[in-house]
């Protein structure tokens, strides 16, 4: 065992045992920001600067392709490479025993005009994060996708599920969160000045700010609290490398089921059922991905000619999409000789509308491009 997992031990034993209380806020705080960097260490390789390290592990080399990426992340013989067949026709072997698929199998779908690359990854076991297995590729490789589906077998624990969202945070990967609203901007002098815009209730404080900024050695810097966050929300954002990814678990194999046992299962958020093998419920799994990815489609129209409602552009509704991110997905050089745009649909106030680069646009939305003359 290696020093630094060593390490990480003692500190989680020694946070196991000590008591939740305001008392112990301050010491829970310095061993949350130890913790914190000696798990980017162990992932990072000494230092921890950056995932491409030498010392770290790599990820599988896939090109990445379509509109949208989703990796299929579980353990192994769940049914991920059926599910991969299933979805994009793409041959991926599957048998009786475990560990199959020993690489990255990529594979496409189109669905509402959109191509999205589906990722069948080797399956995962406990500790992949600390390097058993080939864990550290898998969830490397992972990070790297807009959206995760963490397949499981319906018949089997549902402590698998913990497990693997276990191992998936120890890699930095914050399941179906958002960016915390803090900013930290450090600077050259000036020690570390605090704001709170709202009461903090989770136990985040100015002199929990002060000992976790101590334990990453930043004397200086302006710390200016948006959002009630927890100490290792904090920790995150100090780190700055954490991927926050949607986030789906798919229960395969369904049909082993009975009905009481469906029941339960549906208490659970963000959960689709399925069966892989008797493509069972597979539309609604696509209509979920669909959803979650936050995918728009607009439809391009040639001047004097029908929209084309066969190929639209795909763009992502969290960046705001603007005319100009729409016309720099068509060609990087057409933005320099736009000058207006016509626009149908329910971005714009009449129809058609005359707009700027800066327009947003919405799904569905016919966008008609006029050149400089």
């Amino acid at each position: 065992m290696s020093s630094v997992q060593k390490q990480i031990e003692e500190i989680e034993a020694e946070m196991a045992r000590t008591q939740k209380n305001k008392a112990t806020n301050y010491h829970l705080g310095t061993l949350k920001a130890k913790l914190a960097k000696l798990r980017n260490e162990l992932i990072n390789g000494p230092g921890g600067k950056s995932a491409g390290t030498k010392n770290a592990e790599r990820g599988f080399d896939v090109t990445k392709s379509g509109d949208t990426r989703i990796g299929l992340v579980g353990f192994p013989s769940v049914g991920k490479s059926t599910l991969l067949t299933t979805l994009t026709g793409t041959r991926s072997e599957a048998a009786a025993y475990e560990f199959t698929t020993l690489t990255c199998i990529p594979g496409t779908m189109k669905y509402k005009g959109a191509r999205i690359q589906v990722l069948d990854l080797p399956g995962i076991i406990e500790g992949a994060a600390d390097g058993k297995g080939r864990g550290r590729q898998v969830i490397s490789t992972a990070r790297t996708c807009n959206m995760i589906l963490i397949v499981l077998d319906s018949a089997k624990p549902v402590t698998h599920k913990k497990i693997i969202e276990n191992e998936l945070y120890s890699f930095g990967i914050r399941i179906n969160q958002k960016p915390p609203e803090v900013k930290l901007v450090k600077k050259d002098k000036g020690g570390i000045g605090y704001q709170e815009m709202v009461a903090q209730t989770k136990g985040m404080s100015a002199d929990a700010a002060r000992l976790v900024l101590k334990e990453y050695k930043i004397s200086c810097a302006e710390v200016i609290l948006r959002q009630d966050v927890t100490v290792d929300e904090f920790i995150d954002v100090v780190e700055g490398n954490r991927a926050y990814i949607p986030v789906l678990y798919v229960f395969n194999k369904i049909d082993a089921l009975t009905i009481e046992e469906l029941d339960i299962l549906d208490q659970m958020p963000n959960y689709v059922p399925i069966s892989s093998q008797h493509k069972w419920n597979l539309e609604e799994l696509m209509e979920e991905i669909w959803d979650r990815c936050n995918m728009l489609r607009i439809y391009t129209k040639p001047k004097g000619q029908m929209p084309d409602y066969d190929e639209p552009v795909i763009l992502h509704s969290e960046r705001n999409p603007t005319i100009e991110e729409f016309c720099n997905r068509l060609h990087r050089s057409l933005i320099d000789e736009f000058a207006y745009a016509f626009v149908w649909g329910k971005s714009a106030k009449h129809q058609p509308q005359r707009c700027g680069k800066d327009h947003v646009l919405m799904d569905e939305d016919i966008v008609q491009i006029y050149k400089k003359v």
